[in-house]
């Protein structure tokens, strides 16, 4: 934060389980075998967030389309823009601002039905989804051609506010461009009443990634991946509160005010 936290307002972080899907150990962690140890079942949640301060809401991130869902086997729980409107009172056409954290298909999924807001996103990663790497099938495997597509649409309609270092949203709201996952993978870091909040997203999918180095198996930059954990290493040992990605048990110990709605501060 670029102020010191005494100075800063204090917002809510809410954190949204919006689908879920049983998977293996091996499916999600790079090169398990290299591990020596037996493969298992490994749950997968799908998260989103939303930031409240003095009736100013910040979405981070939109979720996966019901439609991509059924087609890439995930399973929904909840839709998410009716998860705003009735834990939060928030219509998404009053929406201002949504922070991408990067451009894989749950967390773009429902981008389009926020149709007033201004994108806050990685340069690096508006670079990356543009560079062709996506025809890859291995780096491209985790987009969606028209949800990539919105964003020139977005970028265009001089809708899009790239991120090029660490960068101040809101006082109290950070956006933190770290890669890895993807070359543009953003983290947000969030002061509320309970102490400073990062929301990873993807730049830690599960606690143990960060607790054994065992990296995703969706990793553009292992390198670089690696110096991330040990950025929010950092965040944690000066008192942040980690916020995983995907990880089945990211909503324990938040005030649950829904069973798949949790909030802090």
């Amino acid at each position: 934060m670029s102020a010191s936290s005494s100075d800063l307002p204090t917002w809510q972080v809410f954190t949204f389980r919006h689908g879920t899907r049983r998977s293996l150990r091996s499916e999600v962690f790079l090169d398990y075998a290299l591990y020596g140890e037996p493969d298992d079942a490994h749950t997968v949640d799908y998260y989103f967030w939303a930031l409240r301060s003095a009736g100013r809401i910040i979405v981070v991130d939109t979720g996966y389309a019901s439609e991509v869902a059924a087609r890439r086997d995930r399973i929904v729980l909840h839709d998410p823009i009716e998860m705003l409107a009735e834990h939060l009172g928030v219509d998404a056409d009053d929406v201002t601002d949504v922070v991408v954290t990067h451009c894989h298909y749950d967390h773009i999924g429902n981008l389009s039905r926020f149709p007033r807001a201004e994108v806050h996103l990685a340069a690096a990663e508006l670079a990356f989804v543009r560079s062709g790497a996506l025809s890859h099938q291995l780096v491209g495997h985790f987009s969606e051609p028209a949800e990539v597509d919105l964003l020139d649409s977005l970028d265009r309609a001089g809708r899009i506010t790239a991120v090029v270092e660490p960068t101040d949203l809101a006082p109290g709201v950070r956006l933190i461009p770290v890669g890895g996952h993807t070359p543009g993978q953003l983290m947000v870091e969030v002061h509320t009443s309970a102490g400073p909040v990062l929301l990873t997203s993807d730049a830690l999918h599960f606690r143990e990634e960060l607790d054994r180095d065992m990296p995703f198996s969706s990793c553009m930059d292992l390198p670089a991946t690696y110096r991330t954990f040990e950025t929010i290493r950092a965040y944690e040992a000066a008192g942040s509160r980690l916020v995983p990605g995907h990880d089945a048990g990211a909503l324990d110990g938040m005030t649950r005010i829904a069973t798949d709605v949790g909030v802090i501060g």
